[in-house]
């Protein structure tokens, strides 16, 4: 399982570390069956997250041909009181430091991830994962109406304006659309992901080695619907 992790201007380092680390020690553990790459749109380079200025390297540009699976995390920055984000530029301009975080991911749509992320979207072989706002990343591209899918938690309502079916879980599995609630989500959804396509020994070996136990039930539409509780 090869897989491609995006980096864009302002994204949020933990959202992208936190599975990167997760599935390199699957790889260890499985000894190569997993492989893990830093990714943009762009191609290699520097790409710098919205915390502090911290930036990581892209050593390769995005392509979904290349990637089994394929991690979009959120963005770090601003969140704001209720009615301070701004209604309009969202996307527009250049990427500067201490943004909105809805101004930041909305920038992404300038870049030609969106069109990447649907190629991967179209390929029933691709499994893309998103952690926290990277749900919102694919949302605003067009690419969730009807599907199930979860975000951090100030955003879910934007998420459900969407026309996503909106799920308060932690993880979210959709077939081969898998999504992370808040940030640390990406450590459970990372864990989840070696689970379900290398088998539960390998992911069990990289939870005791990171002494990480995973939170909460993975969401699936199977079985009856709960009544309400």
């Amino acid at each position: 399982m090869h897989t491609q992790i995006v980096l864009f201007d302002g994204f949020d380092p933990l959202d992208a570390i936190a599975p990167y680390e997760v599935l390199y020690a699957g790889g260890v553990a499985s000894e190569g069956a997993v492989s893990v790459e830093l990714v943009s749109a762009e191609g290699p380079r520097e790409v710098v997250s919205g915390t502090g200025g911290l930036a990581l390297r892209a050593t390769a540009a995005l392509d979904p041909r290349r990637a089994d699976l394929i991690v979009v995390p959120g963005a770090s920055g601003r969140v704001g009181e209720h009615g301070e984000v701004p209604d309009h530029g969202v996307g527009a301009g250049e990427w500067r430091q201490d943004e909105f975080i809805p101004v930041l991911l909305g920038r992404t749509l300038t870049t030609g991830l969106p069109v990447l992320l649907k190629r991967a979207m179209d390929d029933p072989r691709t499994t893309v994962a998103t952690v926290c706002g990277g749900s919102l990343v694919l949302a605003m591209s067009g690419l969730l109406e009807g599907r199930h899918a979860t975000t951090h938690h100030l955003g879910l309502e934007m998420l459900d304006a969407t026309g996503a079916h909106m799920v308060r879980a932690r993880v979210v599995d959709d077939g081969d659309l898998v999504t992370g609630a808040g940030v640390t989500s990406g450590l459970d959804l990372a864990l989840y992901l070696l689970e379900r396509e290398v088998g539960p020994r390998i992911a069990h070996a990289v939870e005791e080695l990171f002494a990480h136990e995973r939170r909460g039930t993975v969401w699936r539409a199977r079985g009856p619907v709960a009544a309400t509780l």
